[in-house]
């Protein structure tokens, strides 16, 4: 392990913690909520800086999460996104003389025997390897221009170091209850440490390139680069060099007679096809991976091709957890709340108390309010009618009954990213109206290659008819004898949170009355008695925001 570098992620991380702590949980506590919120862009926008020179000094996996970060322009304010935008392509380089070194120990000859031209200036650095222009000797399936990947010197160490600070950073995190209920943070971390490190066999990735391949050859308009296997290793790996116009160069792809809002459609339908139909996607959609290629002959009709590349981070999604994707789908798309819920449960999202008939009403409220909304009428809604919604089911956003399962980590990750992106190319573009169509496919498919499912939609509907007189009678029966009552789970919910916010209040106001006696002392001089007291302070307020589960 590297122990400067481990060293230098986790005190950044702990002092984003701590600065986070005193401004949104402290200050607004002690009434300085305006001085909060008045201060909070610029200090967002400096976080942002600090880590974007992190993780552009650092590389490795601190990268992968600049990256994540920029590409979430449809969750992050734009103080964070903007200034990770960077990350996207400026990764310093390495020497090339350590890149050829590399190379030609993993081919095993010099790489003029293998490349009649090889570029020694980086088309692409990224986080884990960089990329060069190349030309064979020969022409191979067509082509005779690639692309050459090489891993990053001494990369396999420092994603271990970084993974390891992270798995620090991620202990803190279990500490505060509202995530560690609702994450399985360890799992989570070993899912990401597992995808990082097959992202760095480039044999494993030349094979995720051609399953996707195949996947969509019968589908006009999407293009992957083909391998040449006989110049890839585990860590060098060569394809056909494909690279265009970067899908978020809006004004070339405009100058270029293509539709945005059409590019954003297919994107949007190629996913659908991955997650719901293939089981097999491309996990890390971010925009270096992603180009827009004008074609200007071809049979298909097609004036456009949408271009992926770096298949190193690929996501499966086993049957059980597609099934219950595509319920979701279905709920979805025909507004069926109880499908809706299903497919939750199904996908395990859910925590076992979560309240389903509030999760219900609320999914119902959200449908009602927006559905058929574009992404860009989606953030004009006003405050208030959010706050409202906020204000109706207070529970349930205070109470959070829902969870991320490892297995989902990558999928969530990357429909946040594609979010992100299909925003950016087309503000209107509207999700609602992009999985009607695949919705009603499914349900096609569904009824007609499976008799099952009617038998049980009638069976359903038809033992709700019989057992319906029955249940009327029980119900004015219990009336008659004064038995009827009323089941209300929030109650004791309620009466546990008041339980809770008298405790916090009561630390708070011990931390208020240390922290100030110390500021006091402090200006009069008196630093030992001051020093103790602060140091006294941090009890109620370790108290406040970590508080205990017996508490």
């Amino acid at each position: 392990m590297l122990r400067s570098r481990y060293r230098r992620i986790t005190f950044f991380f702990a002092r984003v913690f701590i600065e986070l702590i005193f401004w949104e949980l402290v200050l607004p506590f002690l009434r300085f909520r305006n001085l909060t919120t008045r201060t909070r862009k610029d200090r967002l926008r400096k976080i942002a800086v600090q880590f974007r020179s992190l993780a552009t000094d650092m590389g490795g996996v601190m990268i992968k999460v600049g990256q994540f970060l920029s590409s979430r322009v449809d969750v992050l304010p734009e103080e964070i996104t903007k200034e990770l935008a960077d990350l996207q392509d400026e990764v310093a380089p390495e020497n090339f003389e350590d890149i050829r070194q590399i190379a030609e120990t993993e081919l095993g000859a010099s790489l003029s025997e293998f490349f009649l031209e090889f570029d020694p200036e980086p088309l692409a650095a990224a986080s884990l390897g960089q990329v060069h222009r190349a030309k064979l000797h020969k022409p191979v399936n067509g082509f005779d221009q690639v692309v050459v990947k090489v891993q990053r010197p001494n990369i396999e160490t420092i994603i271990q170091t970084d993974l390891a600070a992270l798995e620090t950073v991620g202990r803190w995190i279990r500490r505060f209850r509202p995530i560690s209920k609702r994450a399985n943070v360890p799992a989570l971390l070993k899912e990401f440490s597992d995808i990082t490190f097959k992202e760095i066999d480039y044999l494993a990735e030349g094979e995720n390139a051609e399953t996707f391949a195949a996947n969509f050859k019968d589908r006009p308009g999407i293009k992957v680069p083909k391998v040449v296997w006989a110049h890839t290793t585990k860590r060098v790996l060569t394809l056909e060099n494909v690279l265009a116009i970067k899908i978020t160069d809006y004004e070339s792809i405009a100058a270029a007679g293509i539709s945005k809002a059409e590019v954003a459609q297919r994107l949007f339908e190629t996913y659908l096809q991955q997650i719901f139909e293939d089981g097999f996607f491309h996990a890390d959609p971010h925009p270096g991976n992603l180009f827009v290629a004008p074609v200007f002959h071809d049979s298909s009709k097609q004036n456009w091709t949408l271009t992926f590349v770096d298949f190193g981070m690929v996501g499966k999604v086993p049957p059980n957890l597609r099934a219950g994707l595509r319920e979701m789908a279905i709920g979805i798309g025909t507004q069926n709340p109880d499908r809706v819920i299903t497919s939750f449960q199904m996908l395990g999202v859910l925590l076992p108390e979560a309240d389903t008939d509030r999760i219900k009403e609320l999914i119902v409220t959200e449908f009602e309010h927006f559905k058929g909304k574009s992404m860009a009428e989606l953030q004009q809604i006003h405050f208030d009618e959010m706050r409202e919604l906020a204000i109706e089911y207070r529970d349930l956003i205070v109470d959070m009954p829902f969870q991320m399962p490892a297995k989902l980590l990558f999928l969530f990750r990357c429909v946040g990213i594609l979010s992100g992106m299909c925003m950016g190319l087309n503000p209107d573009f509207n999700a609602w109206k992009g999985i009607e169509p695949f919705t009603k496919k499914i349900i096609a498919e569904e009824t007609t290659k499976n008799w099952h499912y009617w038998l049980q939609e009638l069976g359903t509907y038809g033992l709700t008819i019989i057992r319906l007189p029955r249940r009327l009678d029980t119900v004015l029966n219990k009336m008659e004898r004064g038995d009827m009552s009323v089941n209300t789970p929030s109650l004791n919910q309620y009466a546990a949170r008041i339980e809770r916010s008298t405790w916090r209040i009561t630390n708070a106001v011990v931390f208020a009355v240390l922290f100030f006696s110390a500021v006091q002392l402090y200006l009069a001089e008196e630093l030992t008695f001051g020093m103790i007291l602060l140091i006294g302070s941090i009890i109620p307020l370790w108290r406040i925001i970590f508080p205990s589960r017996r508490t």
